[in-house]
């Protein structure tokens, strides 16, 4: 069974860049997708970005196409999504989740993470 852990949230101003991590245990399959999620207080949760576990697929929602990079790390089990040019809006809690496609809807993806604060001060 998989199971996700994010980290590497903060407090950071606009403009500047940061990474959060999605730990990965247990075993996923070829098929699977880690994606990446945010909510900020009172919004519904929104898709950020996805990779597919076996290859370098990905997708992004528009709101972050060109600032964000989402990557995987196979041997170290972990996908990454780094944060560059970030603006007051992508304040939220980030959560990672698993999938079988690569889906923008949350109700597709499984096993959730706790999520990671990520603060933009303006």
């Amino acid at each position: 069974q998989v199971q996700l852990a994010e980290s590497g949230g903060g407090l950071v101003q606009a403009g500047a860049s940061l990474r959060v991590s999605c730990a990965v245990s247990g075993r996923p399959f070829s098929s699977h997708v880690i994606g990446w999620f945010r909510q900020a207080p009172g919004k519904e949760r929104e898709f950020v970005a996805a990779i597919r576990w076996s290859r370098d697929s990905t997708y992004y929602a528009d709101s972050v196409k060109g600032r964000f990079i989402i990557s995987r790390d196979r041997a170290e089990m972990t996908v990454d999504l780094q944060m560059n040019d970030l603006k007051f809006e992508d304040t939220g809690v980030y959560y990672c989740a698993r999938a079988g496609g690569l889906y923008d809807s949350p109700s597709r993806y499984a096993a959730w993470g706790q999520g990671t604060q990520v603060t933009v001060s303006s």
